[in-house]
């Protein structure tokens, strides 16, 4: 279920970054801020449910996730790396959730075997008492 990024709703913000950038540290605005309207996407609810849950505190309250990448010194690579990681959190939550434990009993062997071992070790327990007196 591969789902793509539609560039109408992603907005970008450049600004100065905190990280590498030698003398252009202090002039360029290499740090990009990607803002992905998912609200407006029309996800699926269960899909959107699960962006809500993945995006934790990268998601306002309207709807919107927002990403920071300032870890290159340029700006396309900052932006390429933000579109990735939103690519990758838009993918991980349309993958459905795990199929949940389904509870077994234990069988009638693996029941016997524990009941020997305990009977065997209740045994060994009681012959380091020391001895009985009257």
């Amino acid at each position: 279920m591969a789902r793509t990024l539609d560039p109408l709703l992603l907005e970008e913000d450049f600004l100065r970054a905190s990280g590498p950038g030698g003398q252009n540290v202090n002039k360029l605005e290499t740090a990009v801020q990607l803002r992905w309207r998912a609200a407006e996407a029309g996800l699926d609810e269960r899909v959107f449910a699960r962006l809500k849950t993945l995006a934790g505190r990268r998601m306002t309250k309207e709807g919107v996730v927002i990403i920071a990448a300032q870890a290159h010194r340029t700006r396309e690579r900052n932006r390429e790396d933000a579109l990735a990681r939103m690519q990758e959190l838009l993918d991980e939550a349309a993958k459905p959730p795990p199929p949940k434990r389904r509870k077994t009993k234990p069988t009638k062997g693996s029941q016997i075997r524990r009941m020997d071992s305990k009977t065997k070790r209740g045994a060994t327990k009681k012959l380091r008492s020391g001895p009985i007196s009257d």
